[in-house]
């Protein structure tokens, strides 16, 4: 694999989003455009991508944020997974690699009346473009549709080998759903039908209770300070 060095600094500290009372730090890539293969490369060094900025939380003192990713040809399905998918049946989707007003529209509702408590809310068109758009990395928009109406959409980046599930929203009127796991299950569908390796689902936070679902998508792994290693071979990381 061909190395490329690139600029990295390091964000100020600032009050964390996801465990109150701390403080975070973050690396952030120094470059105004990133190539889709080396931005591959960095999610496999734990990276993300927020807007056209790619980071990493590097917070002395808590080690909490973990990235977490599947391996498509290894996932298998839970029990309750399937139940999802058998009671969403009579839904469909389909990929979109275009930004719609509908798109934010649905995100507007989503954010204001489910997490109107965290740092999204209010949302507005310009929050919304700075955090899910990126001129040097088009996202891909998984739309769930109820017959012809919009009910869900996972904004999903695509490189060669893998997907990185960058934000999923939905109708809260179809929140008795599962439709956050169900387009998990969608992504991870999709990745292995085009033969990709791996999806990648962000940060595992286990004291953050919204954050801490991603561990029921199995066999999962976790990056270490000895690389990639399967969750379930691990023993509980703390602060």
């Amino acid at each position: 694999m061909n190395s490329k060095s690139v600029s990295v600094g390091i964000s100020q500290p600032f009050d964390c989003n996801y465990i109150e009372g701390n403080k975070e730090q973050l690396l952030v890539i120094q470059e105004p455009q990133i190539d889709p293969a080396l931005f591959e490369q960095l999610l496999a060094m734990g990276f993300r991508r927020n807007g056209n900025a790619v980071y990493k939380p590097r917070c002395p003192s808590c080690q909490s944020c973990q990235s977490i990713r599947l391996n498509v040809n290894d996932f298998a399905l839970s029990k309750r997974q399937k139940r999802t998918l058998k009671n969403n049946q009579d839904l469909h989707w389909k990929v979109s690699h275009t930004s719609r007003p509908e798109h934010y529209d649905l995100y507007q509702r989503y954010i204001n009346e489910r997490h109107n408590d965290g740092p999204m809310f209010p949302a507005s068109p310009t929050q919304y473009d700075d955090f899910l758009l990126s001129d040097w990395l088009p996202p891909m928009f998984i739309e769930v549709f109820d017959q012809d109406r919009l009910i869900g959409v996972a904004v999903t980046d695509e490189m060669a080998q893998s997907f990185s599930a960058i934000y999923s929203y939905f109708d809260p009127d179809y929140g008795e759903r599962s439709l956050g796991s169900l387009m998990i299950l969608i992504q991870c569908q999709l990745a292995k039908s085009l033969g990709k390796r791996f999806l990648y689902l962000g940060y595992q936070i286990d004291q953050n209770r919204k954050m801490s679902y991603k561990r029921q998508y199995r066999p999962y792994q976790i990056l270490t300070a000895l690389g990639w290693q399967v969750g379930e071979n691990l023993t509980a990381l703390s602060c």
